[in-house]
């Protein structure tokens, strides 16, 4: 543990910033005219992003100069997630950046701290609703203190699931064979637009099973409390071999465990993967 810090000291650090973070982006779309634009011609990006993600990086860079980060907005540089002989940090500084344009609660901060490709603590602090997921990889996973555990699902049917869909819309037949087959054996859908507070309601038992493919700052710490919940967390696809798996967001499948292999198999089929 560098700098003399303890993992919990990390995770307390994470909070602290997180509560800060969104309160800052609370004030913002409050106090002010939204300002907007976009990233890549087709992704929503706001001024209050780029204001948290500097206001965390900032912070992170003061107390820890040695440590790498990977964020969202201002270093969104994959190939962070390959190197793992310093401490990363991963940071997305709205995740729901389009609920929080469009005056939806369903907005959060996710900052979560790895070290050797293996995410060690994760905060996910959702402002609108003061709520803040936390985890210290394990001590169990808590909301607002609280312990959570995940639903206790046993089968697909009577599950309740979450996923997303990306900006770009120019592959989009794998994702609604996906969304099919879901739809017909589980009991339903619920789209919130935000991956961190999907897994993170997994967590809690609010959802059953999330599925998706999204980067790792949209995913780091929620995955951590998810699995510090007792939730299982993997891939129904393939992993690349000496990637971190921690951080690997192509085809992420979490949910409570009686119902991960049912569905994972469920996905793999939708998806033409080869074997079970």
């Amino acid at each position: 543990m560098s700098d003399a810090m303890t993992l919990r000291e990390i995770t307390d650090f994470a909070e602290n910033l997180a509560r800060e973070a969104g309160e800052l982006v609370r004030r913002e779309r409050e106090d002010n005219t939204l300002r907007t634009d976009y990233k890549h011609q087709t992704e929503l990006v706001t001024h209050a992003d780029v204001m948290a993600d500097e206001f965390i990086t900032g912070a992170i860079r003061k107390r820890f100069p040695h440590h790498r980060i990977l964020s969202e907005e201002t270093m969104p540089d994959l190939s962070q997630a390959e190197e793992l002989d310093t401490p990363l940090w991963i940071i997305d500084p709205i995740d729901g950046t389009v609920n929080y344009a469009y005056g939806h609660p369903q907005v959060a901060v996710s900052i979560a701290y790895a070290e050797k490709g293996q995410v060690q603590a994760g905060v996910v602090h959702a402002p609108f609703s003061d709520e803040t997921y936390r985890a210290t990889k394990g001590e169990g996973a808590t909301l607002n203190d609280k312990p959570i555990q995940h639903s206790g699902a046993t089968e697909p049917r009577q599950s309740l699931f979450a996923t997303g869909f990306p900006y770009t819309k120019d592959n989009l037949e794998p994702l609604v064979n996906r969304l099919n087959a879901m739809i017909h054996q589980c009991r339903d859908l619920r789209r919130i637009g935000s991956a961190a507070l999907d897994i993170c309601w997994v967590a809690c038992g609010r959802l059953d099973i999330y599925y998706e493919t999204v980067s790792p700052w949209d995913f780091a710490a929620a995955r951590l409390i998810a699995k510090e919940a007792g939730a299982t967390a993997g891939h129904f696809g393939a992993v690349p071999e000496g990637y971190p798996e921690d951080l690997w967001g192509q085809d992420l499948l979490i949910s409570a465990p009686a119902v991960w292999e049912p569905v994972r198999k469920i996905l793999r089929s939708a998806s033409g993967y080869e074997g079970n």
